[in-house]
């Protein structure tokens, strides 16, 4: 299974997504539902640029990771 780590950018107000597993993998969304659906297109055409893999299906877990500050009242 690919590990793709995601990690909100407050600046831009979007998850940036990269992974070691996937060569080239550097992409962002504005929700985690859309990055999942960015993923599922270019995974398997980062995975046939880069590696030459063609023709399977590519499993993935994204691991995210915002940062936040709860203020007491």
């Amino acid at each position: 299974m690919l590990e793709i780590h995601a990690e909100w950018d407050e600046d831009a107000a979007v998850w940036v997504a990269t992974s070691e597993d996937i060569p080239g993998l550097i992409t962002e969304a504005a929700n985690i539902a859309l990055l999942v659906e960015r993923l599922k297109k270019i995974i398997p055409e980062l995975m046939e640029l880069n590696c030459g893999l063609i023709h399977q299906d590519f499993p993935f877990r994204i691991i995210a990771e915002q940062t936040a500050t709860a203020q007491a009242a």
